[in-house]
């Protein structure tokens, strides 16, 4: 058992004392006015431990990377992922910081409490946000002129009904030997106020994740899910900010890709759901942040009886805003079409607690950093359709990484 203790006001989201760690994931859930900070490893393993029922009986944290994908559907990739992200992984922490509101709780096992009492004194010392120094040159791995080409062929596959919908990605990276990832991620928590957002480290691996868009979160046999399709820019001022929700809000085009994106989650729920829960709760919703107007559907569901939050996680990943309709023959053109393998992008960071909570966010917006080569990446990707122009859609992929590099500093 967990001790739960008061930390008080004012404990940073970012300690200084994280430095000194090799495995944390910090994740936000701004809905809900709170945040979570493990930090440590006491046991690893592939999947959470739900073998007990459908409460884990520790706190758990962890990751998937996209080409999970292979375990869930059999799918091989013709692509060779030089990050090395496994496929699943999930730790039970030595400390798990909680804040609720404006107060901080520790909660540590009655064996690490004198540890955490060491831990506690370094609390208050947290990591601000500085200047980042001159910027390297990024490199696109898929130029312009390359996407559109790519996409002309995955349109020819939409237009003879073979898929729907596809979402189609590029990245871009750079040699940055000098980043300090503690630093960039205050700065680009600040910059964005991305309510789902997310700090990981493994080992010398870094995930600094801005992400606007919720996978799934659970509490107790409720799961819910928020596939997040269509984006707009913020404007330069009131009204124009104005018009170009609105334009959003509008777009038969994106409606028809959120549209789809929520079908197949429902579907996919459907799976492991008690019968007849699957309900629709908000159809295309326009959700403000500081740099983007996003649309987001809801969709929720209670679990079967005798299945676990996880089994959900299993049957709706990925997500199909990062794949497309239907999923499968998606998947295998993305792989054909995108130059380049995934990894931790598109996949998800997230945990679950023994009080029956959980929650695990969708990897977009994502600096991808190896600090061993100095190597940094950074993928966007948008959903085409029958109704879609190309080039908006190249333009899209750009505003979506505009808002991360801005938010650094660094466009």
């Amino acid at each position: 058992m967990r001790q739960r203790i008061p930390l008080g006001r004012g404990i940073p989201f970012i300690p200084e004392v994280l430095r000194g760690q090799d495995h944390f994931l910090f994740r936000r859930l701004a809905d809900q006015d709170r945040a979570l900070l493990f930090i440590g490893s006491l046991k690893v393993s592939d999947t959470p431990d739900f073998s007990n029922g459908a409460v884990v009986e520790d706190w758990t944290y962890g990751h998937l990377s996209y080409e999970w994908k292979e375990h869930t559907y059999g799918l091989d990739s013709r692509h060779y992922d030089p990050s090395h992200w496994a496929h699943s992984q999930w730790r039970i922490p030595l400390w798990v910081i909680e804040w609720r509101g404006d107060e901080a709780f520790l909660h540590a096992r009655e064996e690490y409490l004198e540890d955490a009492q060491v831990l506690m004194a370094q609390l208050s010392n947290g990591i601000h946000d500085v200047a980042l120094g001159p910027v390297p040159e990024w490199t696109c791995s898929t130029n312009r002129e390359r996407y559109l080409e790519q996409s002309a062929k995955l349109l020819h596959h939409i237009h003879r009904g073979d898929i729907y919908e596809v979402n189609y990605c590029t990245e871009r990276h750079t040699h940055w030997p000098d980043l300090d990832p503690f630093a960039a991620f205050a700065r680009l928590l600040k910059g964005t106020d991305a309510p789902f957002a997310g700090f990981f480290r493994n080992g010398e691996r870094f995930a600094l994740c801005a992400s606007p868009e919720r996978f799934l979160s659970f509490n107790g046999d409720r799961c819910t899910g928020e596939p997040m399709k269509g984006t707009r820019r913020r404007g330069a001022n009131a009204a124009e900010d104005a018009l170009l929700r609105e334009e959003l809000a509008a777009d038969a085009k994106e409606r028809s890709e959120n549209i789809m994106a929520l079908d197949v989650m429902r579907n996919d729920l459907s799976r492991m759901a008690a019968s007849g829960s699957v309900v629709v709760e908000g159809l295309c919703q326009v959700r403000s942040y500081p740099r983007v107007h996003q649309m987001v559907s809801t969709v929720a569901a209670r679990i079967k009886r005798g299945r676990s939050p996880f089994d959900m996680v299993r049957v709706a990943f990925p997500m199909a805003s990062m794949t497309g309709a239907p999923k499968i023959s998606a998947m295998k053109l993305i792989d054909n079409a995108e130059d380049q393998a995934r990894g931790l992008y598109s996949g998800a960071l997230g945990f679950f607690a023994p009080d029956g909570t959980g929650d695990l966010n969708v990897v977009i917006r994502t600096l991808l950093y190896d600090r061993v080569e100095g190597l940094a990446s950074l993928s966007t990707g948008s959903a085409l359709t029958a109704q879609c122009d190309p080039e908006m859609e190249w333009e899209e992929c750009e505003v979506k990484a505009r808002s991360v590099l801005d938010a650094l500093g660094h466009a």
